[in-house]
């Protein structure tokens, strides 16, 4: 091992460190990459970190970024999520785990409209989490299925996430959104039989509700569900169905979904001047983070690979026994032990251009390789103790919910993530079918 190696070790060390102790991601990437390119390289780091900042903000495809984040907070300040929920709360109430199903719903379809987990999270945690309590639900459960199905959004397309993974892997972002669809929906599945399987094991779990507290009920309960969800249908088809047809580029499609959301919000009388001054700060706010991180990581991973942490970490995998599945193994549960302390832009930006080359020259599908990466990274939105959907559903819940109950309530939807990693690995086509119908991609 040469000494530049062993200062990629040190370097890759220190950001984790780093970020463990509560200093903020982009802050440690941009000060260890300055600090270990001026030791190792010199001036030069200055002239290559003005080329990536550059490079990033002339990204095309990134321009959807801020435009899907919009989308999502004036969505969020629409009520749709509202209006979906409350039907479905009387349509699935009065069974066991109703609350939970219609909470899993509701995220689903939000989910597919937004691609904003705190928009979600926060929003689900305030409708649904008071209602499951107060019908004596369990609140690992009530917290848990918040999470879970609030975390949807970063897999489901639109998906800031897939956006963001696209250009680093020079893979098309509609090939991915096209991917990573039914991926998302089996883990909406996975997540209503376990609830449905849970509630009916043990009724105290998830008890339903007083059949009086129906207001509809018969053809006028169903029709008022549909109704609910025409916005979001329109959306969807808006902007995901454009895309997937081969009709809109993500970036146009980005905008269209931008300009409908803003429709929707004036059809539901939340087009004020209030409500579109906090989206376009949150979307500055989110935004600004993002392209901190990326262009923070960038220059991190060329310094990083410059002192060759890259080929040294690509030997030790490729030199690993048992074979090309056990090296998946391990690539897989490297990423998910890291997602317990580095957020899920640092591990897409600092560890993938790491483990790509590698899946690339094992013969892998790099379209499949990059759903599983996704599929794995949503796990760190679960997993203690920088579990992002955690900390949003606790500062949204009620004080008797603590966090003990939360991380509580996510271990099963953990499980259930790593079950639809497992399915995905078993049975590739729930992956690679639908980009090779529509885009014969894959």
């Amino acid at each position: 091992m040469s000494p530049d190696q062993i200062a990629a070790i040190v370097m890759m060390s220190l950001l984790l460190t780093m970020v463990i102790c509560g200093v903020h991601l982009a802050f440690a990437l941009f000060f260890l990459s300055m600090i270990f390119g001026l030791i190792f390289q010199g001036p030069a780091i200055f002239s290559m970190s003005m080329l990536k900042i550059f490079g990033t903000m002339e990204s095309e495809i990134l321009i959807a970024v801020p435009l899907f984040v919009f989308m999502g907070t004036i969505l969020e300040k629409s009520d749709v999520a509202e209006g979906v929920y409350q039907s479905l709360y009387e349509l699935f109430g009065p069974i066991r785990g109703g609350l939970a199903f219609a909470t899993v719903i509701t995220c689903t379809v939000f989910a597919s409209c937004t691609g904003v987990i705190a928009a979600t999270v926060t929003t689900m945690t305030l409708l649904a989490v008071p209602s499951m309590l107060k019908r004596k639900y369990d609140k690992g459960l009530a917290t848990g299925v918040v999470c879970a199905g609030g975390s949807l959004g970063i897999l489901i397309p639109p998906s800031v996430m897939l956006v963001m993974y696209g250009p680093m892997a020079n893979l098309s972002v509609a090939q991915l959104f096209a991917a990573a669809l039914f991926p998302g929906l089996l883990l909406s599945v996975l997540n209503l039989l376990y609830i449905g399987f849970g509630s009916w094991l043990k009724p105290a779990l998830a008890p339903a509700i007083q059949e009086q507290e129906r207001k509809h009920k018969g053809a006028k309960l169903w029709g008022r569900a549909a109704l609910m969800m025409v916005p979001s249908m329109f959306l969807i088809i808006a902007v995901l169905g454009s895309i997937i047809a081969g009709i809109a580029s993500p970036t146009e499609a980005s905008g269209v979904g931008a300009f409908s959301a803003l429709i929707i919000a004036a059809a539901y009388r939340k087009l004020t001047y209030t409500n579109v001054k906090e989206a376009a700060y949150t979307t500055l706010i989110v935004t600004a983070m993002v392209f901190f991180i990326i262009i923070g990581a960038s220059i991190f991973n060329s310094v990083f690979l410059y002192l060759g942490g890259g080929a040294l970490i690509k030997s030790l995998l490729m030199g690993l026994p048992l074979g090309k599945w056990f090296v998946l193994f391990v690539m897989m549960f490297v990423l998910f032990i890291l997602g317990f302390f580095i957020s899920w832009q640092g591990l897409l930006y600092v560890v993938v251009p790491i483990f790509l080359p590698v899946a690339t020259n094992l013969g892998f599908n790099p379209l499949w390789f990059g759903l599983l990466i996704c599929l794995n990274l949503q796990m760190s939105f679960l997993t203690p103790p920088f579990a992002y959907a955690i900390f949003f559903v606790k500062g949204a819940s009620p004080p008797e919910v603590n966090t003990w109950d939360i991380y509580r309530g996510v271990i099963p939807f953990v499980i259930l993530q790593a079950i639809a990693v497992f399915l995905c690995i078993v049975f590739p086509e729930i992956i690679l079918w639908l980009p090779k119908v529509t885009l014969g991609a894959g």
